[in-house]
């Protein structure tokens, strides 16, 4: 899966503006307040339906603009789509070209895991956040459940109210069960979902954390829920009625579900250092990723917002082996410094840029020598990976644990150079 172009039109600070992507890695680099965020949120926008940054719409109109929209193409492994996000009065969503009724239709057509610095708020801020993430991954798998949810929050809306009108109003009691009934019914089904992707994430997220920390931490992560069945929570509601009217709202319920994280057995929101927490996020993020892919057999579309800037080179290392399948769209503000710059060699390849030392335009060379003798002068008989498939256009040679390994690419060397902004040799 992958996005192959956007458009942007009076979006945010773009008034026209048309990009192409790569189905690999995709960086955009340069000053803050210049834009790249938007990029992302654009994205965003057509995968979920709503900004990840502000809750009006009419924020995403460029100043003294009536209306905006943002346009997407993508591959998947068995189809092409589109998706078109209309913004003036109100919102307008197409998917290839149909204007959708419901969220639910938009939801699971381009999936996407995105992180951005105040992702560490997932787990250092209230339960709120942590709901947020989980219905945001279970929407995109299962868009029945963002049905359930609103459901759910439309009835919990209508039970406050009148649970306040029986205290200022002494209305009867009796009328909450009619409420009561269907908070229960939606809220089983919401548990169910969640239950069942919080048990998925569990049996992924301590092999990746681990691996990112060789193995130094041990993570576990648990769900925390009072709805886990229509009876039970039935029964709870009407324990804590008298409560539940005396302070205006309902107590209990799938709205107040929370999972915690702990890392060598300590709460890591609580005793956790900002990098344990920041790591923490980063391993539950890519278990969405891998949830994500058993579900749909492709991995999602990876937006990372100036997060790995966070990182530091080891760590980054780590995090590389889980992105090599996926397009992967970075913002940054120092291509040099600051940014996770790995390079697309080809097959679905990417390594780190500071591991190349040259590349070498081999088309060329094939004129004077055959293979075999190019690589016995440079010492690579034993040390070469073909990933070519049968056109062999340049050799990239790179120095791994103080040993030189050579991949032989189908992509050109001035392509690779471009985006490398290197000399070819």
């Amino acid at each position: 899966m992958y996005i192959t172009n956007i458009k942007l039109t009076n979006f945010r600070n773009y008034k026209e503006q048309e990009i192409i992507l790569n189905p690999n890695l995709n960086i955009f680099y340069g000053d803050n307040a210049q834009g790249k965020t938007n990029i992302i949120e654009s994205i965003f926008l057509c995968s979920i339906g709503k900004s990840f940054r502000t809750s009006k719409d009419k924020e995403l109109i460029k100043f003294n603009e009536n209306i905006s929209s943002v346009f997407l193409e993508y591959e998947k492994s068995d189809r092409e789509g589109s998706i078109k996000v209309e913004i003036n009065d109100k919102k307008n969503i197409l998917v290839n070209g149909i204007k959708i009724k419901k969220l639910s239709e938009l939801l699971g057509n381009l999936n996407i895991v995105i992180f951005t610095p105040d992702d560490i708020q997932i787990l250092k801020e209230g339960p709120q956040k942590r709901r947020r993430f989980l219905d945001v991954m279970i929407s995109q798998l299962r868009p029945n459940y963002l049905h359930y949810l609103n459901l759910y929050n439309k009835t919990l809306e209508q039970r406050n109210n009148y649970l306040k009108q029986i205290k200022l109003e002494n209305k009867s009691e009796e009328m909450l069960e009619i409420w009561d009934e269907k908070l229960a019914e939606y809220g089983e089904k919401i548990f169910i979902y969640r239950n069942e992707f919080m048990k998925k994430i569990k049996q992924k997220i301590n092999i990746i954390h681990k691996n990112i920390t060789s193995e130094n931490e041990d993570l576990k992560i648990e769900y925390e829920s009072n709805c886990s069945n229509k009876e039970n929570y039935l029964k709870l509601l009407k324990e804590r009625r008298k409560l539940d009217i005396i302070k205006g709202f309902t107590t209990k319920g799938v709205h107040r579900d929370d999972f915690m994280i702990y890392i060598n057995n300590e709460l890591v929101n609580i005793y956790g250092s900002q990098g344990q927490n920041r790591i923490a996020v980063l391993s539950l993020k890519i278990a969405e990723m891998q949830v994500i892919y058993d579900e749909i057999g492709e991995y999602p579309i990876l937006l990372l917002d100036d997060f790995m800037s966070e990182l530091d080179e080891k760590r980054r290392k780590n995090f590389l082996e889980y992105i090599e399948n996926t397009q992967v769209i970075i913002t940054c503000t120092d291509k040099g410094r600051n940014c996770l710059m790995y390079v697309h060699i080809g097959k679905e390849l990417i390594i780190p840029e500071n591991e190349i030392i040259t590349i070498l335009d081999l088309e060329k060379m094939l004129e004077y020598k055959n293979l075999d003798e190019i690589l016995k002068e440079l010492n690579l008989e034993n040390n070469i990976i073909n990933i070519s498939e049968g056109s062999n256009k340049s050799l990239i040679l790179i120095k791994k644990e103080e040993k030189i390994q050579g991949y032989i690419s189908n992509i050109s060397s001035q392509t690779l150079a471009k985006r490398m902004q290197k000399e070819i040799l």
